[in-house]
């Protein structure tokens, strides 16, 4: 499969714009971005471009922002090495550990998770991902059946089978990501994590204590009501991928539902919502 990269540039060149660009790319049907000296790369599978496709047109900048782009198709490549010339270890609220197998002497801390992200969404590096992996962490898993909606590299059902989690299903519609979950799974050693590629179709009959959904705002709203019949009586639904200020967005089609606001956290200008049914 081949991608067509799209260098972005962007002015004035701030984290802020482009978390606000890269966040409305990823709705559009955008896989991988990375920043060179200030410019951004982006990246979208070649079929999904044609000579009347104007992305830009179609994404919301801030007031006295201002994009240009070019684009060219590039071959298939490594992006296993893409990624490990990029991908640094993390660490989360000092007890999560998120390093590549290639990484080695680092700190022993509470939980460890390896990540082999090729193309796959969902290191912990990007804010989102950081603020789920955190809810994780303080939050019960004991013995509870788990959704992981979006799973990107299976992060997120890894953490919640380390803590104790009877089962988790793992959904992707990107067979990157499915694939991706699969060799992590299989890398960390994990049993209980059940991986499928489809979409919130897939979830007819089935019921869950805990939902943990880090996708992207227009999915959330349109799957809500999906997630909310599968949600068991006072089960809790985590949701990021979102900006701060669709907070209120997506917490007025939540509580339509009748579930429950519990809280917001945010991270730079990314946001998690938590409710409860």
């Amino acid at each position: 499969m081949n991608y067509t990269e799209f260098k972005i540039n962007i002015t004035p060149y701030s984290e802020e714009n482009v978390e606000i660009i890269i966040a409305q790319l990823s709705e559009l049907g955008f896989e991988s971005f990375m920043e060179d000296n200030e410019t951004l790369l982006a990246y979208i599978k070649s079929n999904m471009v044609n000579p009347q496709s104007n992305f830009f047109s179609s994404i919301h900048l801030p007031k006295s922002v201002e994009v240009t782009y070019s684009c060219q198709e590039i071959e298939d490549k490594d992006w296993n090495e893409e990624w490990e010339s990029n991908f640094e270890p993390i660490i989360v609220e000092n007890r999560c550990l998120v390093r590549a197998s290639f990484h080695n002497n680092l700190p022993k801390l509470e939980y460890e998770i390896v990540i082999d992200p090729k193309m796959a969404f969902g290191t912990g590096h990007h804010q989102t991902t950081h603020l789920m992996v955190a809810h994780i962490l303080k939050a019960n898993f004991t013995n509870l059946r788990v959704l992981d909606m979006g799973c990107g590299t299976g992060i997120l059902s890894i953490l919640a089978e380390k803590r104790n989690a009877r089962e988790i299903i793992a959904i992707d519609n990107d067979e990157w990501s499915y694939n991706n979950t699969l060799e992590n799974i299989k890398t960390n050693n994990c049993s209980r994590i059940k991986p499928f590629l489809g979409d919130a179709k897939l979830l007819e009959n089935q019921h869950f204590d805990v939902i943990l959904a880090n996708i992207n705002l227009n999915i959330l709203l349109t799957d809500l009501p999906t997630y909310y019949n599968c949600l068991n009586p006072n089960g809790t639904i985590a949701m990021s991928g979102i900006l701060v200020t669709d907070i209120d967005t997506l917490k007025s089609k939540a509580e339509e539902l009748k579930l429950k606001f519990i809280e917001a956290n945010t991270r730079d200008n990314w946001a998690e919502v938590l409710f409860s049914k």
